[in-house]
């Protein structure tokens, strides 16, 4: 039978999001659950085999479906596990493509999610065209996709790509969810904003901002940004503070891979130019001579659900 359609999955660290996609790169039907609802990661993917069976319905049937690939933090390409996951709520080593496929009845593909939303910028998005760039994943933690040469860069465990996780600041840095301080990721995720803003409140007790209106554990990274669109200083400080240690990690990553663009994708990215006028500053001040002003900082050409979803639904088409 003729099988037209894959089903890409974006698991986050707050929201699972799935659909079906045609050859065309065409989301067609789609879906969601929360991430975090169950500990027991059988429970989970009970809920999430329901939930695609849910939309496998009339005109699409498994029948029609070639496959499913699945971008999930900390996903190995090469096993099909999610391993040592910090963001998400199930410890160790998962076998997830396997467990899903058993409940499924559909080949399974896994691989990071950072490496799926840069194969679905390369396709569809704002990397159409590039050999050479690196997709920046500013959520709930921070991840990597670092494609050279249009190939993306596994390593030889399945596990290259983990830039969230360079330490950027080694004396009494944050304590990251890796279980390391300093990472890149403790700074500059969604997460790293709001703990930013709770020590920027705490060391400024007598600075007025509307942040105060917020009970300090309840700030999000929204919450920042919108107290900066009315122009709120505190509020752009923050941002500037986590650009300046984006815009240093940025200038070391070129140093490496030596990219066309760095492309921003995320919650994070929605704070526009707040987060990316100091992190273009902080690059260039920090890149050797070599590669100033040529390489960009640009947004992700996709929706933010749709670039993962896309991304890991290339996938399907391999398995």
């Amino acid at each position: 039978m003729d099988q037209p359609y894959v089903i890409g999955i974006d698991i986050g660290g707050t929201n699972t999001v799935f659909g079906i996609v045609d050859k065309r790169g065409q989301i067609l039907r789609s879906g969601a659950i929360k991430t975090g609802r169950h500990e027991d990661v059988g429970d989970y993917l009970d809920e999430l085999a329901q939930a695609l069976n849910d939309i496998l319905k009339d005109p699409f049937s498994k029948d029609t479906i070639r496959g499913i690939g699945v971008g999930a933090p900390n996903g190995n390409y090469f096993s099909g596990s999610i391993e040592f996951a910090p963001n998400l709520p199930w410890k160790g080593v998962i076998p997830f493509a396997q467990m899903l496929e058993e409940r499924i009845g559909i080949p399974v593909a896994l691989t990071n999610d950072a490496n799926a939303a840069a194969i679905g910028e390369m396709t569809y998005g704002a990397a159409r065209g590039m050999k050479d760039f690196i997709e920046i994943t500013l959520g709930t933690g921070v991840g990597s996709g670092i494609v050279v040469n249009g190939q993306l860069v596994y390593g030889h465990d399945g596990f290259a790509g983990e830039l969230g996780h360079v330490i950027m600041r080694r004396n009494n840095g944050r304590l990251c969810g890796c279980g390391r301080n300093g990472c890149l990721e403790a700074y500059t995720s969604a997460t790293g904003v709001a703990r930013t803003a709770r020590e920027i409140l705490d060391l400024n007790p007598d600075t007025p901002t509307l942040l105060r209106n917020i009970p300090v554990e309840d700030i999000t990274s929204k919450d920042v940004y919108d107290a900066a669109v009315t122009g709120d200083e505190v509020a752009i400080s923050i941002f500037n503070f986590t650009g300046n240690i984006l815009g240093e990690a940025f200038a070391d990553f070129v140093a490496f891979s030596s990219p066309e663009a760095i492309i921003l994708f995320g919650g994070l990215a929605k704070a526009g130019d707040f987060i990316l006028k100091p992190t273009k500053e902080s690059m260039e001040k920090n890149l050797l001579k070599i590669f100033k002003n040529k390489v960009k900082i640009l947004f992700s050409g996709l929706k933010e659900d749709d670039a993962a979803v896309l991304g890991a639904s290339a996938l399907g088409w391999e398995v």
